[in-house]
């Protein structure tokens, strides 16, 4: 589904986890676990899936540019390419919504230059360390009504696709230089299970304001992997020859489950909302092919976004009928770089232009910054810019008159 704009923060592990805000969401700071949406598909949680009334289709795509600076180089890269495509239609309307989606997991794309002695000479190697590809997801997302103020769900997401790393070294004092290199190529293929709930309370003050909270937990995962490993040798002239030393051997990864929470309120009729989002997942139960784990920290997120629109039903003021939303956003990172932790801060502004009285074109925008140059040696900057569409209609009613 496309590559992100290269960042050595996403050398860790499967790589940099996208997450599963649509373009709607991601204008309010990614949030999502509670807060529903009658023209939109909530993609963070399925049992939230109960406010679509209509079939609704949803695409996106994403652009990024990233810059990385250290106090003696600096880099920038860009890319845009598929984020989402998801549908959701409402099997018994108000009662029973399911939905189908394909979108990213994970994303590698990092190259890492460095230079190490040799000991006892006084020559040296040039590594070079570089990863691509990634995880796919394919889902499919069930929202049942329990009664009136709770809702459940489950989201079965089928992961698929592999990631590459590449170790390579060179000697460059060498009066015959060759460079040696490992090409390693990770496959998943396994299934991710993401139970949650919806609890809303209605009619509260004398505005008849709505208060709603949302629990997401991904189940902590063993996914099956296939391991592959080659060794190429390098010369000047280029390439001599390869040899498989791995083919196909089976293993597994442990992911740790992940514990999501929101919080968020509105009036009715719906004018505005605010939302507040926290999320948590335990890296010490991390595990990769070989057992280990690698991480030091454990990983957590808290956003908070808010969403307007003037008059969603006004015929003579365009203006009035667009979503204006903004949010915040800072996240741990369960790695160490530089002997600290790993902080994301982004600020998100949005906007759903509407196509038709249903249907509507969403733009999301974000400005962040990851690391510390101070804490960690190297901080990267980025700009992120989110566009989808969002078509909605009614499909499978039976008609009642001919």
């Amino acid at each position: 589904m496309g590559q992100a704009a290269r960042s050595p923060f996403s050398s860790y592990g499967l790589g940099e986890q996208y997450g599963t805000a649509l373009a709607q969401a991601q204008g309010m700071g990614g949030v999502g676990y509670s807060n529903p949406q009658f023209l939109y598909i909530n993609n963070q949680n399925p049992a939230l899936l109960v406010f679509n009334r209509l079939t609704t289709f949803q695409a996106g795509v994403i652009g990024e540019q990233r810059s990385q600076s250290s106090d003696s180089v600096s880099e920038k890269s860009g890319s845009g390419n598929l984020n989402y495509l998801a549908l959701a239609v409402p099997v018994i309307s108000g009662w029973w919504t399911t939905s189908f989606g394909l979108m990213p997991y994970t994303r590698l794309n990092y190259v890492l230059n460095y230079k190490e002695p040799i000991p006892g000479t006084t020559e040296y190697t040039d590594i070079i360390e570089e990863g691509s590809g990634g995880v796919n997801q394919f889902y499919w997302s069930n929202g049942v009504s329990i009664n009136k103020n709770i809702s459940v769900g489950l989201k079965i997401a089928y992961l698929f696709s592999s990631a590459e790393s590449v170790y390579g070294n060179l000697l460059i004092n060498s009066k015959v230089p060759l460079s040696a290199r490992v090409n390693d190529r990770t496959f998943i293929s396994d299934f991710v299970f993401t139970p949650a709930v919806s609890i809303r309370l209605d009619s509260l003050g004398p505005r008849n304001h709505r208060l709603n909270f949302g629990l997401v937990y991904d189940l902590k995962t063993t996914l099956d992997a296939k391991f592959n490993r080659v060794m190429e040798r390098w010369n000047a002239a280029g390439f001599l020859d390869s040899t498989t030393v791995i083919s196909n051997q089976p293993g597994s990864i442990t992911m740790p489950g992940n514990l999501m929470f929101g919080a968020s309120f509105s009036p009715y009729p719906y004018k505005w909302q605010a939302a507040l989002d926290a999320s948590f997942a335990d890296y010490s139960q991390y595990r990769d092919l070989e057992g280990k784990n690698r991480y030091e920290s454990n990983s957590w997120r808290v956003a908070g976004g808010f969403e307007y629109t003037p008059d969603r039903t006004s015929l003579s003021n365009y203006l009035n009928r667009i979503t204006y939303r903004t949010g915040l956003s800072v996240e741990n990172y369960p790695f160490l770089a530089n002997g600290n932790t790993v902080k994301d801060f982004g600020i998100t502004f949005g906007v759903s232009l509407p196509v038709n009285r249903i249907s509507s074109l969403d733009l999301a925008v974000k400005w962040g910054k990851k690391g510390d140059k101070a804490l960690n040696a190297i901080e990267e900057n980025y700009f992120k810019i989110y566009f989808g569409i969002t078509f909605n209609d009614q499909w499978f009613i039976k008609r009642r008159f001919d």
